[in-house]
């Protein structure tokens, strides 16, 4: 009988085995209420190679949130540089919407714990925010001086438009019914970029 032998798995494999456990677990029990026991035991490892790839817990909480925001926000900012018209917003919108609630357990552990640490909402701020602000300042920027957007502060407007997307796509479980269906996510996406397009106020003959 031929046996096949499972190759070795690498440090990369086992620290992003880690993060995926860590996720999960911090969504649903909270980060007080999981141990590193509970995350050794959920990623499959020794409780001692988590200390080999983290300094403690806490670090594992700052990467995981971290590494969810960058991923999000940098497929959001990579769409909005590829549209075909700086009006098409609402396609964006909808598309990063959906993408956005199939990682809710990030944005669960990101809006829950941030509460709490301070540490972990300055590294967000620091590490992700800031700099992906500064790449939507420079979008909108570039949409104003073609004269597609009527001249304002850029920065202002990158900063309403990363704050409305990030609620959008938190919103089937904090705003939407329970179990909304595509359509009604596909109709707040465009509503919402019309709010972000035109205002609400009604149009002066």
């Amino acid at each position: 009988m031929q046996i096949f032998h499972r190759p070795p798995t690498t440090e990369v494999e086992t620290q992003t085995r880690i993060l995926q456990a860590a996720q999960r677990l911090f969504a649903r029990r909270g980060y007080d209420g999981t141990t590193t026991r509970d995350l050794a035991q959920a990623a499959g490892v020794a409780e001692g190679t988590l200390f080999r790839h983290f300094e403690n817990k806490k670090a594992i909480l700052i990467e995981v949130a971290t590494q969810g925001w960058i991923e999000i926000l940098t497929d959001l900012l990579t769409e909005l540089s590829e549209m075909g018209s700086y009006k098409a917003i609402a396609q964006v919108m909808r598309r990063r919407m959906l993408n956005l609630h199939q990682n809710a357990d990030m944005l669960r552990v990101c809006f829950m714990e941030a509460q709490f640490h301070p540490d972990l909402r300055d590294r967000i701020q620091s590490d992700v925010i800031t700099k992906m602000t500064d790449v939507a300042e420079a979008f909108f920027q570039t949409a104003m001086d073609r004269g597609i957007y009527r001249p304002m502060n850029p920065r202002i407007v990158a900063q309403v438009f990363l704050g409305m997307f990030t609620i959008a796509g938190f919103s089937q479980d904090t705003v939407m019914v329970e179990g909304s269906s595509p359509q009604a996510m596909k109709e707040m996406a465009e509503g919402l970029a019309d709010i972000f397009l035109n205002g609400v106020l009604a149009t002066k003959d």
